[in-house]
């Protein structure tokens, strides 16, 4: 018979059972998918960014889509166009942040990544050195996809991470 040591609890653990307190207080808020304020907000996944706190918005308010670095991506534009077409969003708020780790690496990320697993990732790092110029880069993605009937309202920020602050991008800043 083999005694194994007991698991120790992991971050997944504390978060299903964080879960659980919540679900016990929980009550169907009776809305559906599509978002009230028919915007979706794409952003960086870095965690010092709480945007329903930075920009006020509530349960059911907007769609948001979280990469590294809130770069517009495929997957992004994916997302965009189910948000757009299916589920009636017409406003998109690209929003990337002072600090970004994507603004440290390089596509030499890759060739690593490569090295050391055996196999080349199919998707690019999408590294960026200045944050406005990759704001416009988002911009324009979104602006010219075919895919997307909506691109009349379209903007771009940078959230500072220091201030809590957000400073908009024009396409000719």
């Amino acid at each position: 018979m083999s005694t194994s040591a007991p698991r120790s609890a992991t971050v997944t653990d504390r978060l299903v059972e964080a879960n659980r307190a919540y679900a016990a207080g929980f009550t169907d808020p009776g809305m559906g998918a599509r978002p009230v304020l028919r915007v979706a907000v794409v952003a960086c996944m870095d965690a010092r960014l709480d945007l329903h706190a930075a920009l006020g918005l509530q349960l059911g308010d907007c769609h948001t889509i979280r990469n590294a670095g809130g770069v517009v991506t495929d997957d992004t534009i994916r997302s965009l166009t189910i948000s757009q077409r299916a589920l009636g969003t017409r406003s998109v708020a690209l929003i990337h942040h002072t600090g970004c780790g994507l603004q440290t690496l390089t596509e030499d990320f890759r060739h690593e990544l490569e090295l050391e697993v055996g196999q080349r990732p199919a998707w690019a790092v999408e590294a960026f050195r200045d944050v406005d110029q990759d704001v416009r880069q988002s911009m324009r993605r979104v602006r010219t996809s075919p895919f997307l009937p909506h691109t009349d309202d379209v903007r771009g920020f940078v959230f500072d991470v220091t201030t809590g602050l957000l400073r908009e991008i024009t396409a000719n800043s």
